[in-house]
């Protein structure tokens, strides 16, 4: 089989791999082995504990780098030992293909064009078209619950995010992945994308034949499988990523521009805006030291509110604020509790007598945090209506 000189020589130059992750799929491996060795000999194929004829299939290619696993340990397994081997053979890029028949490998040079033209690091995902006649119901579905959560997890919109068919940037994927089966695909995008690396879809053909087709996806234990996966990167999203990315954009920005583009130009309602400043006076005074930008950052995003007004105001326990929150809390908390121990200004107002008088901070904390809320949050409203009524 003798590769295209053209499309052979770009991938060779973009240090270029096709891996192939096989299982029991002997109908239609040879079909799809042929098909990418008339593009490129950068072949990796990992026969994942196959039973079938696929061993004999694959001693008739001696031109594709082989990988033999003993037993069946799932895709995602199979994909990591594949990216292992291609960063080994100092490839910076892998285009995976399934060996089910369903993607033609003609479309492999749609992959190289996008790649060749985009100006960042991008992963690249064949778009399926799932609406198309002939895509079974069930497969539909699938894919677009993985879609909206892809999307609740990283930002990004896609059409496809359950094809096999893309190409990944081999040093840009997390060096660690976690998953064995089927949910390695979602986990690999989401962490990738993670690392702010462009994910997107690219267009690509699809061959649905259930005479031919062999699916090892098992609808009930892989789904699961997913859904454990999802509630588990939503829980990173929302105590960790969403508070980073807003963290890194919100440092980037002079106090200035933040009252020019976050307060004043803000499309936000009123209602909105002061909100979001008594959900960041409560959070800055509440019981939560140490953990205010996750607390806030994650209710701002699951209430949909202005996450920079309530980041922003999270900080009224800024150091020198911390010993007066400290004394409102504990002499708030005296008012609610048996007895109460009296504070004054000769009185240590420090994290030992919070310790000492954890039950009094405590309420008292609540209940400060939840009267200075609703102060600031009608203050602001008030101020807020005003300002747009005098620049009218």
């Amino acid at each position: 089989m003798n590769p295209n000189p053209s499309i052979s020589e770009r991938i060779q130059k973009l240090q270029l791999c096709v891996i192939i992750p096989t299982y029991n799929n002997h109908k239609t491996l040879r079909r799809v082995i042929d098909g990418v060795l008339s593009h490129t000999q950068n072949c990796i194929v990992v026969n994942d504990g196959s039973t079938d004829a696929t061993e004999e299939i694959l001693s008739s290619y001696p031109q594709i780098t082989l990988l033999n696993l003993p037993k069946n340990k799932g895709k995602g397994n199979a994909l990591r030992e594949g990216f292992k081997k291609a960063k080994d053979l100092k490839y910076q890029y892998a285009i995976t293909i399934d060996s089910d028949g369903q993607h033609y490998p003609d479309d492999i040079p749609v992959f190289i064009d996008h790649l060749e033209k985009s100006d960042k690091e991008v992963l690249l995902i064949g778009n399926r078209n799932m609406n198309q006649d002939g895509i079974p119901k069930k497969s539909s579905f699938g894919n677009k619950f993985s879609n909206f959560w892809f999307w609740f997890e990283t930002g990004i919109t896609l059409e496809d995010t359950q094809s096999g068919y893309r190409l990944y940037p081999l040093q840009f994927i997390p060096k660690r992945l976690y998953t064995n089966k089927f949910e390695f695909e979602i986990e690999v995008i989401v962490r990738t994308a993670w690392n702010v690396v462009e994910v997107k879809n690219i267009p690509i053909n699809i061959l649905y034949d259930p005479n031919e087709r062999v699916s090892h996806f098992r609808p009930f234990k892989d789904f699961t499988r997913i859904s454990i996966l999802n509630t588990i990167l939503v829980i990173i999203t929302l105590l960790y990523i969403k508070p980073r990315d807003f963290f890194r954009s919100f440092k980037k920005k002079s106090f200035k521009d933040f009252i020019r583009e976050d307060v004043l130009a803000s499309s936000d309602s009123n209602l909105k805006k002061s909100l979001s400043i008594a959900l960041g006076i409560f959070v800055g005074i509440a019981p939560v030291w140490g953990f205010q930008t996750l607390a806030v950052i994650s209710l701002a995003v699951l209430f949909r509110l202005n996450k920079a007004l309530a980041f922003a105001f999270s900080n009224i326990s800024i150091p020198p604020m911390i010993p007066f929150i400290i004394w409102g809390s504990l002499e708030t908390g005296s008012l609610f509790v048996s007895n109460p121990v009296a504070f004054n200004w000769n009185t240590p107002v420090n994290f030992q007598e919070v310790k000492i008088h954890i039950f009094q901070y405590l309420i008292g904390s609540i209940v400060l945090a939840t009267v200075m809320a609703i102060l600031f949050g009608v203050g602001s409203y008030l101020v807020l209506s005003l300002s747009k009524s005098s620049r009218r």
